[in-house]
């Protein structure tokens, strides 16, 4: 496994375990975090405020449905789930571009989708 693929794991199941410091050992310093139609921000202490999300009250459960690399960049497609104050769970269906430099994360950016009901996964 190449070393950018290998970060890209580390980094997504960070995220899972919401454990905020190995998300962001897999991060350059000036790490640029879009999410489009949401929000973008710049560097790591933009980045570790916005993991803890005011919408979700716990970490994603995400699945790698195929990961692709070439070059600095790895893109991914994933499905996931997360549970919202409210008590529901909001599925999702996401693309994610992450930009590497240097075996670190330098950007990402991320498409995500909500799956209705009778969307299948």
């Amino acid at each position: 496994m190449s070393r950018n693929r290998q970060t890209v794991e580390t980094y997504l199941e960070g995220f899972r375990k919401n454990d905020h410091a190995q998300i962001l050992s897999c991060l350059t310093d000036d790490i640029e975090w879009t999410v489009y139609g949401a929000f973008h921000l710049t560097g790591k202490q933009a980045y570790d405020e916005a993991i803890d999300g005011p919408a979700f009250v716990e970490p994603p459960q995400l699945e790698i449905v195929r990961l692709v690399e070439q070059d600095d960049v790895v893109m991914a497609e994933l499905t996931g789930s997360v549970l919202r104050p409210d008590g529901t769970t909001m599925r999702m269906s996401m693309a994610e571009v992450f930009v590497m430099r240097d075996g670190l994360i330098a950007e990402r950016r991320a498409w995500v989708i909500e799956l209705r009901e009778n969307d299948y996964r």
